[in-house]
């Protein structure tokens, strides 16, 4: 226990580039076994001075994840794969970032993958470096904060951001879902509009196209700076009834008819009032699940509304005056 304590903390310092002891610490660890890792190909051009960057050798290839068990580290730094999957095969030859998580710290080196009678190896080198935190935006025009769980009395404080791949404030449309993945946002789709005509508790059910787009969408598979690291929930929808959140936190508890303390927040353009929050109770109105049990979809509706606040966000949703 103690060791692993030390560990943790010679890898948690400030520095971006582990060696000497550091190094020895980490070569270790992954001749202990049961350790995960990711290989994506690069081209052994780098940009001056930026370690980071990754030149993909064609649009083709992808990140592949490689379990413990295609994996024989030795201790000169040699790790074997063994019998690699055919995506691997093609990787003899290349240099590939080898990504991985060391005591949940994000860490990665770049090697060429090189061939000897035992079959396909990489060297590990001399320097290993630490995965960057990237640098959440803040400045959204909308964001959203989930406070509290009225019915627990249980302080949440949870952010809430626009997803990249929806347009807030305007109608959703069907063509926002990528082509590949419309036949399967379709089988969604039907699915949840049956069970809003039994229920009778999805409104105009517009908002059911953002969910199946959320459903259906396929993240790139990255290895973060530190692993399991609680992600903000992603905002679909927002109309004067309801908002609708997206959650790839399998963790997270959200139950019908829970009542949530919710606080929106807008920031204005081209006005002495540099933002404008609105602060509302709602409830949880439905949840929608992929059939992976991956990510679901909360539908808030909400309880109390000023009557401010409501012309304000249907003038903003709708693009028509509140009468």
């Amino acid at each position: 226990m103690e060791k692993q304590k030390n560990n943790s903390n010679v890898i948690n310092s400030e520095k971006e580039k582990l060696s000497g002891i550091e190094r020895e610490l980490v070569l270790q660890y992954l001749m202990d076994g049961n350790v995960p890792v990711t290989l994506t190909p690069q081209n052994e051009e780098k940009s001056s001075g930026d370690s980071e960057t990754i030149h993909s050798l064609a649009s083709q290839i992808f990140p592949v994840a490689l379990k413990p068990e295609h994996i024989h580290v030795q201790k000169n730094g040699k790790i074997h794969l063994e019998n690699p999957p055919q995506s691997v095969v093609g990787f003899a030859g290349k240099t590939v970032r080898v990504e991985f998580y060391f005591n949940r710290v994000g860490l990665y080196f770049s090697s060429l993958v090189d061939k000897d009678r035992k079959g396909l190896y990489i060297l590990v080198p001399d320097t290993l470096n630490r995965i960057k935190d990237v640098e959440e935006k803040t400045d959204y025009e909308f964001s959203a904060i989930l406070f509290f769980e009225c019915n627990n009395k249980k302080d949440i404080n949870t952010v809430c951001i626009p997803w990249e791949n929806e347009v807030l404030f305007s109608r959703p449309v069907w063509k926002s879902i990528p082509l590949e993945n419309q036949k399967k946002a379709k089988n969604y789709l039907e699915q949840f509009v049956e069970k809003a005509k039994a229920q009778k508790n999805a409104g105009n059910g517009i908002q059911l196209i953002p969910v199946c787009n959320f459903l259906t969408f396929e993240p790139e598979q990255k290895i973060q700076a530190v692993e399991n690291r609680v992600q903000p929930l992603s905002i679909l929808y927002v109309d004067h009834e309801r908002i609708v959140l997206g959650d790839s936190n399998i963790q997270d508890k959200y139950e019908l008819g829970h009542e949530y303390g919710l606080k929106l927040c807008f920031s204005i353009k081209n006005s002495p009032i540099l933002s404008r929050d609105i602060f509302v109770t709602c409830v949880v109105n439905n949840l929608y699940t992929d059939k992976e049990n991956k990510r679901k979809c909360i539908d808030f509706v909400y309880t109390t509304l000023q009557e401010e606040d409501l012309r304000y966000l249907y003038e903003k949703a709708t693009k028509r005056l509140f009468v």
